[in-house]
């Protein structure tokens, strides 16, 4: 417990920085109420200001809050859409690991192209894969659009931005996989047979607990996690990117 205190503390004093440049009063107003311990406020002002200016630090400063109050389950999900924005965020790593070790819940299990998509931030990808793809049609069209002396550079060259461009599709599919992970929420949150309220509960999942959104019906969404599946209340279960 006191390496996490210590982390918020880092936090709180990494905020208060942040906060000095910013126009919007609602994440000075946040760190006021996280160093006077009304979490509650706290974490209303956080997420208004994550609404209007999202940021990683922001995020992060938003699971503080939700952590102190007993949400661990929104906790955690403030710190995973904190690393979607930025995977380097070695804070929201930190929080990540001491809380599913205390709420006793796994990470999400990903594909292979969805852990290759972390590395770096979504819209990185999207960037990369335009460059080196006008990268290798460039190596490859201009020198006989302009007579250019055949070089052996350009062919290595047209390979090289060929073989980005596919790692990079790679992760950009790895990131729209990714968008259907989310988190429970709420403890013992109910898992259903069928979408309705009457719907017979089957099973119960863990705040914090990782699943992935395989289909949506009305306000109820069907999820497949370590634990099992089953339909759950759009309201209990979050997503990492909900955009």
């Amino acid at each position: 417990m006191r390496h996490f205190q210590l982390v918020i503390l880092t936090l709180t004093l990494a905020g208060i920085s942040l906060g000095r440049g910013a126009t919007n009063d609602l994440f000075a107003r946040g760190l006021a109420a996280t160093r006077a311990g009304e979490f509650a406020d706290a974490a209303a002002a956080f997420q208004q200001f994550n609404q209007r200016q999202p940021a990683a630090g922001t995020l992060v400063n938003l699971g503080i809050a939700e952590w102190q109050r007993g949400h661990a389950g929104t906790a955690i999900l403030a710190w995973e859409q904190a690393q979607w924005i930025d995977p380097f965020d070695e804070l929201a790593v930190q929080n990540l690991r001491f809380a599913r070790t205390v709420a006793q819940v796994d990470e999400p299990k990903l594909r292979w192209y969805e852990a290759a998509s972390t590395l770096l931030p979504p819209n990185t990808w999207v960037w990369i894969a335009g460059v080196s793809l006008w990268l290798a049609v460039g190596a490859l069209m201009l020198p006989g659009v302009f007579r250019w002396k055949k070089s052996g550079w350009l062919p290595t060259l047209a390979a090289l931005g060929c073989a980005v461009f596919l790692f990079s599709l790679t992760a950009n599919i790895g990131v729209v996989g990714r968008t259907e992970i989310g988190i429970v929420l709420k403890k013992n949150a109910p898992i259903l047979l069928t979408p309705t309220r009457e719907g017979e509960i089957i099973s119960t999942l863990n705040a914090g607990e990782p699943a992935r959104r395989l289909r949506t019906c009305g306000d109820y969404y069907f999820i497949g996690s370590a634990n099992g599946s089953g339909w759950i209340d759009s309201s209990e279960f979050g997503l990492i990117n909900p955009d």
